[in-house]
This record gives structure tokens, sequence and C-alpha cells, in this order.
């Protein structure tokens, strides 16, 4: 039978096909650190970037779950006198999806690979992010637009923290990845990276220890595998992250048109009839993508800046052309 195929030109990471419990395809390229000269494997683990905002989606809908939060609290409810500049009706809905118009520190419609405002250092914890988020105007009022967030996603990760009381990290482990039995996945340091964890590589060569914060939140910084990034869709699909009726607020189309021809849920985007979360910032590329209908995941995860978003969907395309029931 015919080989699945991906344009692999220049790739330097992981390309995964899984269909439920089987592995369809995967190829690993290239190096994940090349001063010890360590080869990417199936099992390296990446950052995924801002894919790391769909785990932050499902970890606030869980606590809409229990009811900690709605999706009409407010962020001023919980952030009291921080953040001042986030104006007062600003709900956890808008900060979800991308419309509550606060101004952000990353603005991607001007610049998202600008230098951070303060030390990469100093960000070790999401309450570090503070002063990093705080001081920048409302661009328009919640509610009005979509516009891409990351400070949004930041503030979630705040508020998760505080209704919780147990540190964002953490929160995630608990209740994305340990219900998903997603063992790989986490939020190391930038400089204390575990074993078996590709290292991030700009164009000039250089790793992006300087460029990124030490420590992830809520709009970057997870690491994982292709292996847990498809144990992950499958277990949100099948209830075991947080209940039907809140991974159906997840995937609700909320934006028809977000731009490109995507659509905007809650943390997910929306490209056809895939799934999709996707990140990209300096050396690292991630997008995985699923499709509910065949439990199948195409994820690409690299350690350097690549062309990511149409390989997987070309890929994609590619498994529906066939019938892969029989492929291994």
């Amino acid at each position: 039978m015919e080989q699945l195929s991906p344009d692999l030109e220049g790739y330097c990471g992981v390309v995964s096909v899984r269909r439920g419990d089987e592995v369809l395809g995967e190829w690993s390229l290239g190096l994940a650190d090349r001063t010890a000269g360590v080869a990417n494997t199936v099992r390296t683990r990446f950052g995924l970037a801002s894919g790391t905002k769909t785990f932050t989606a499902v970890t606030a809908l869980s606590l809409v779950g229990e009811g900690a939060l709605s999706l009409d609290t407010t962020a001023r409810r919980i952030l009291g006198d921080d953040l001042p500049l986030i104006a007062d009706d600003v709900t956890i809905d808008h900060l979800l999806t991308h419309t509550s118009g606060i101004g952000d520190y990353l603005d991607e419609e001007i610049d998202g690979l600008a230098p951070l405002a303060v030390p990469v250092q100093q960000l070790d914890s999401t309450p570090a992010y503070l002063p990093l988020l705080d001081g920048f105007p409302t661009k328009f009022p919640a509610g009005e637009r979509f516009s891409y967030c990351n400070g949004g996603y930041v503030v979630l990760a705040v508020i998760a923290e505080r209704v919780s009381g147990t540190p964002f990290a953490d929160l995630v482990s608990q209740r994305v990845f340990e219900p998903a039995r997603m063992t790989a996945s986490g939020f190391p340091r930038s400089d204390l990276l575990p074993p078996g964890t590709a290292t991030g590589y700009e164009e000039n060569g250089r790793t992006n220890v300087f460029e990124l914060p030490v420590v992830g939140s809520g709009d970057g910084g997870a690491h994982s595998t292709v292996g847990d990034l498809h144990r992950f869709w499958r277990a949100l699909l099948a209830g075991r992250i947080i209940a039907p009726a809140l991974v159906d607020l997840l995937i609700e189309p909320v934006t028809a048109d977000a731009g490109d021809g995507l659509a905007y849920g809650r943390g997910v985007w929306l490209d056809g009839d895939d799934l999709t979360m996707a990140g990209g910032d300096h050396g690292v590329t991630a997008v995985s993508r699923h499709d509910a209908r065949t439990s199948t995941t195409v994820s690409g995860l690299a350690n350097v800046m690549v062309p990511t978003f149409a390989r997987t969907k070309a890929l994609m395309e590619s498994v529906r052309a066939r019938d892969v029931g029989g492929l291994s």
C-alpha cells in the first residue's frame, strides 16, 4: 500500500500521524542538542509555544465546570487592584475567545517576536508575569472583535492560580496532563531542560534561552511529545479531562473567521474539520491537528522556526484521501 510521504524539506523535529491506537507514520529529523550531537526521536519533547493556550483554556473550563469560575466572571473580580488598565467588564469568556480588547505585552498585530520588556530569567512563575502585563491601555471595548492576545491567556493563568490556590503549571498537570496520561508533558525551566527535551535554536545557530521566559505560563512554555498530543485529543473528546458540555464550549466556533480562513473557539483553532493547536516562537514551531471523526492526529513539532501549519494540513488531507485503515 502506498505510504504517506510528508514534505520534510529543511525540517528539524518530528512529524507524526496517529489514528486511534495505530501509528500510521512518524518521521524524526535533525538534532535535539547540537552540542552533544543528540538526534531528535519520536519520543523527544518539544516546546509548544502558543499551543499551550489550548491547555490553558481546558484548565479554565475545568474551573468553570466545578463552579470556581463562570464564563461571565469578570477578571476584575479576581484580580482586585492588579492590572488596573484591564476594563471592569472583561470576562473569562472574553479572555478565552481573544475578544477582551486588553492591551497585550506581546501584540502579534505589531510584532510577535519582539524582545520582552523584562529579563526572561525573572519570569519563573505566573505571578512574576504581572509587571510584564501591566501598563497596556485597552485596544477596543470588550466583545467588539477578535484580536489574538498573548497577555489575555497569562491573565487567565493568574486567575486560575488564584481561584484554585495551585501554581499554574501544577494545575495544568493535575487537570490536563494527568487525566490524559500525558506523562512526558510539563513546563520545564528553559535553563534546566530534562533529558529527552529538544533545545530550541534560532536561525543564527544560538539557542533560544535568552529569548523566552525561563518558565512558561498561560500563553506558552509547555513541552510535549507527538504521542502525548495524540493522547490529549483522544482523552479530551472522550470526556476524560472535562465534561462533554465543556468540550462543546471549547470547540464551538465563536469567531467564524479569525484570519486566514480559520475559525476560533476557546483556545482551539478550527481549520475545516481539524481541531488545531498551533504555536511558533524563537526556536519553536508546533502544530497538532485532530480529526474527531476518525480519531486521527497529525502533529509537527520542531526545535527551529520552520513552516509547519501548511505541512500538517497537507498531510492530514493526504491521510483523508486514502483508505488509511490498513496503514501502519
